[in-house]
């Protein structure tokens, strides 16, 4: 009997680590990468002695890559050096308030009592409830491939459902627990790990609370890029073959079956089963043939599932340090609720936006030349999909960001740039191809989708499969490399005909 085989289209997280899984349960894998390098948003950027991640910088849930080198018999150890991050975040309020996120529980409540009273009892209510929606989620959510609230009636007792706070958005729940403007901001900003918006977000997702808190934050040693190396480290031993600078331009069809794809030259790779990395939406409209039903297929995942924010990315190196921030930083808006609505309902770039600082010369002095900042700031702006989104001049949004960060601190900071590279929505579209540019896939929408993701098998066809942001779990690092695993799983136990 032959080997089964697999084709994954783009070497993302999801990507890669399907091909790992399947490649454990016996399967011959091809990754066919249209870019020159693995790893997908996941990258990284030098320049003038400055090393950037040009994507995710902050990994939770480090388990979840544990798991997927223990399913080949590895320990994550051998790859990669992980440490945790102390200060988690540090914010900084418009009013001048700052306070630091961390795991250390009496210096979190310290931090509190800046703002409220009686922050105990206020923290001690809000992590037990975030901590019980997580133990939830690891019985359903992260154990299988899920689809919908049937599938997940499958796992859960109806009294366990509504302890998921079903009538509930994140910001309604937090809201109930604080009343407090400070920390509802500050709690309700942790669902942009998924890049959703906290006013319309199943409640569920204050899971990521307790995913911080709890579980801690982390860094990689030399960059979030080894990631990806110690992933290509582990293919190579696999035999995983992955072929880089090879475009996909379609899906190979027999009836109602994927049976493989086509390259942007020519080339055939016939498979048992497809797996695309590229988002569900994009996959349908690039790659597969439209016909009546894919086009049907693809205006309904439209209409239900909005991509999530994508973001202006300005990788700054400066010729100095900016001694008040650590290696992760929000500097907030002055009204969360405005600032959402314009991204979200008004499809334009916040006037004042919340802006991300990542440097990661704070926990990894290799980073940056000595005695200077590598600066990763990222401000939230609407995806290129949404109907209302007008043209945006980026040359003047930088002017607002960096307007925003020197009046809240970093005085001098455009004198001191010495290197400096951008990435907008189309960017990222192009070189990724997630719908609109998006950064985390699928918007989790308590009306539109109830907080799912698009199935990630094929309604269309057979042999098909997806992973990554567009499919569950959903975005960031541990829910792209998990949807691999899952997506995996769901193979394993569809695609059991012998083959002959």
């Amino acid at each position: 009997m032959k080997k089964k085989t697999a084709v994954v289209v783009g070497a993302g997280l999801g990507g890669m680590s399907a091909a790992i899984r399947l490649s454990a349960d016996g399967y011959d894998v091809k990754i066919i990468e249209k870019n020159s390098n693995i790893g997908g948003k996941l990258n990284r950027r030098e320049g003038k002695g400055f090393t950037f991640d040009t994507g995710p910088s902050i990994l939770t849930m480090p388990w979840v890559l544990e798991q997927l080198f223990e399913s080949v018999h590895r320990r994550l150890e051998d790859y990669i050096t992980v440490e945790r991050v102390e200060p988690q975040w540090r914010t900084f309020f418009e009013d001048g308030t700052q306070l630091d996120v961390t795991s250390d529980l009496p210096n979190m409540l310290e931090e509190m009592a800046k703002v409220t009273e009686r922050p105990n009892r206020k923290l001690t209510d809000f992590l037990s409830y975030s901590q019980d929606m997580y133990e939830l989620c690891m019985k359903s959510f992260y154990k299988y491939s899920i689809e919908d609230l049937k599938d997940l009636k499958k796992h859960h007792k109806l009294s366990e459902l509504f302890q998921m706070d079903p009538m509930n958005t994140v910001a309604k729940a937090t809201h109930k627990h604080f009343d407090n403007k400070y920390l509802e901001q500050l709690f309700n900003y942790f669902v942009m790990y998924v890049g959703s918006n906290p006013y319309a977000t199943p409640a569920i997702l204050n899971q990521l609370v307790y995913v911080q808190l709890g579980l801690g934050i982390h860094y990689v040693k030399g960059g979030m890029y080894k990631i990806a190396e110690g992933m290509g480290r582990l293919m190579e031993e696999l035999r995983i073959d992955v072929e880089l600078n090879t475009p996909v331009q379609r899906f190979v069809v027999d009836g109602d079956r994927v049976i493989g794809v086509e390259t942007a030259e020519g080339t055939i790779h016939e498979a048992d089963v497809v797996i695309s990395n590229l988002e569900v939406i994009p996959a349908y409209r690039k790659l597969a043939p439209q016909t009546s039903k894919v086009k049907k297929e693809t205006k309904a995942l439209e209409k239900k599932f909005d991509p999530t924010v994508s973001g202006l990315v300005l990788l700054l190196g400066t010729d100095r340090k900016f001694e008040n921030l650590k290696h992760h930083n929000f500097l907030f808006s002055e009204d969360p609720e405005k600032e959402f609505k314009q991204i979200f309902e008004e499809g334009k770039p916040a006037d004042d936006p919340t802006i991300y600082i990542g440097i990661s010369a704070r926990s990894d002095e290799t980073q940056a030349p000595e005695g200077k900042d590598n600066l990763f700031v990222l401000t939230h702006v609407p995806p290129l999909e949404n109907k209302k989104r007008k043209p945006i001049d980026w040359d003047a949004y930088r002017e607002t960001v960096l307007d925003k960060l020197e009046r809240m601190g970093m005085e001098g900071l455009r004198d001191s740039i010495e290197f400096e590279y951008r990435f907008t929505p189309e960017d990222l579209e192009a070189l990724y191809g997630p719908n609109g540019g998006s950064i985390y896939g699928i918007a989790a929408d308590r009306k539109s989708n109830g907080g799912f993701k698009i199935p990630s098998k094929s309604q269309i066809y057979d042999g098909l499969y997806f992973v990554g942001g567009s499919t569950h779990p959903g975005g960031g690092v541990p829910m792209v490399t998990l949807s691999g695993q899952l997506t995996a799983d769901l193979i394993k136990e569809r695609e059991t005909e012998p083959v002959h």
